[in-house]
């Protein structure tokens, strides 16, 4: 294919992890690429998130793994199948780079860090004829040319247009704006005739009406060791453990964002939901309640519940904040809340705060990873319409899904296709 292909150019518009993987599979594969972003470097949400440690993938048995991506689970399927996690390490190893598993089956770098990582990629990408054009923020067609507005060398901004013979479109979801994922491509394809489902924040906060009272004194403090039920959309109930932080209008954090596709689906569908915290999951019902009931003499009851349970600070504050005095006085109600503490969920935070989004382009606008509405045009990435939760799921499935858009981009060249995309 490589000798076919010599001659058809490839335009990857965006330089996240799905369209510099795209980009890779498109050079190998004997095409010419051009990489476009809007940004002055590539790359950058993949940075900033690693800056707490680079989580690459999961190490989870791969059955379990393909199911965390909830509905969007058996499109991705494929894709997961092509480049799954032991892949993806794989790939990371051939860059020179060591991984290793965390105790809570995550993958890493060695070194946590995610420039090395980024340099080696852009190195190889360089090596094999890949060319990289910065500040150029795409805006549509004209004609059946792509319009972008770019910089001129007296540094002004003016509109380019160029053709190609196909397009991979990797421009991210809809949150981190800053970085470059705005969604701002959304009603660019819209007005293409591609349907799309709005963007929506995934793995994020969400708002509670905490009183000021509260909020002054525990917002930042994190709760560790509490599990939360909840009910999903469907009606079924969950039950996660782990530990979040209360911040000045709500909650956020691990446990939180493990839960906010159905959280965020409730509040949609009846305009708030309710979760419940079990304050002290490794204890029964009965033993929280025995020890609230057991006499404290002259003690208050919230230092009976400190000597006693340990319960203190952000968990004590939580107690009084979603207690009246007669329930907080109420022996037996207590312990119940203990293990069964009521905190209603407004709404979601802002999409620019979340980690990341979900809706995009629905899959039933796509044949494989190419626009019904516009051939020769690639999607991969955040811009379709699945979500994963954290822990390196999704990483993996934007790496995927860019190797599936520059496999199906190689495969239309090479099948007559490539007279100029999206005409």
């Amino acid at each position: 294919m490589q000798s076919s292909l010599t001659s058809f150019r490839v335009a990857v518009i965006g330089g996240g992890p799905a369209g510099l993987m795209a980009a890779q599979t498109l050079a190998e594969g004997g095409a010419q690429v051009d990489v476009y972003d809007a940004m002055p470097s590539v790359g950058r949400k993949f940075l900033l998130a690693g800056r707490g440690g680079m989580n690459i993938t999961h190490a989870e048995p791969y059955p379990d793994f393909v199911t965390r991506y909830g509905k969007g689970a058996a499109p991705l399927r494929a894709m997961l199948d092509a480049f799954g996690p032991q892949d993806v390490r794989d790939w990371v190893h051939g860059l020179g780079v060591e991984t290793f598993i965390g105790t809570s089956g995550r993958v890493f770098p060695t070194d946590m860090k995610a420039a090395p990582l980024l340099r080696a990629w852009l190195h190889r990408l360089r090596e094999r004829g890949v060319q990289f054009h910065q500040r150029h923020r795409w805006l549509g067609w004209r004609d059946d040319a792509l319009l972008f507005a770019a910089p001129r060398e007296d540094g002004a901004t003016a509109e380019l247009t160029l053709r190609a013979d196909a397009v991979v479109l990797a421009l991210g979801g809809g949150s981190w704006a800053r970085l470059g994922s705005d969604g701002a491509w959304l009603p660019l394809l819209q007005a293409r005739g591609v349907d799309v489902a709005p963007l929506v924040p995934a793995n994020c906060g969400f708002d509670v009406d905490w009183s000021e009272h509260f909020s002054s004194r525990h917002a930042g403090e994190p709760l560790t060791t509490v599990a939360i039920v909840s009910r999903g959309a469907d009606g079924q109930t969950s039950r996660k453990q782990g530990q979040f932080v209360v911040t000045q209008g709500g909650v956020e954090g691990s446990l939180i964002y493990a839960l906010s596709a159905a959280l965020r689906d409730q509040i949609a569908a009846d305009g708030h939901t309710t979760i419940h915290l079990d304050l002290l999951p490794d204890l029964s019902a009965q033993r929280v309640a025995d020890e609230v009931a057991r006499p404290r003499g002259a003690r208050s009851m919230a230092s009976h519940l400190q000597s006693r349970l340990g319960i203190k600070g952000v968990k004590a504050g939580l107690l009084r904040e979603c207690l009246s005095k007669e329930e907080f006085a109420d022996v037996e109600r207590l312990a119940q809340a203990i293990k069964l503490l009521p905190v209603r969920l407004l709404r979601p935070r802002p999409i620019d705060e979340a980690i990341s989004s979900a809706g995009g382009v629905r899959w039933d606008a796509l044949q494989g990873t190419m626009l019904k509405a516009a051939p020769g045009v690639f999607v991969a990435g955040e811009m379709v319409d699945w979500e994963a939760p954290t822990g390196g799921y999704l990483l993996t499935a934007c790496l995927a899904g860019g190797l599936a858009a520059g496999r199906d981009a190689l495969a239309w060249g090479g099948s007559g296709g490539g007279a100029g995309a999206g005409g």
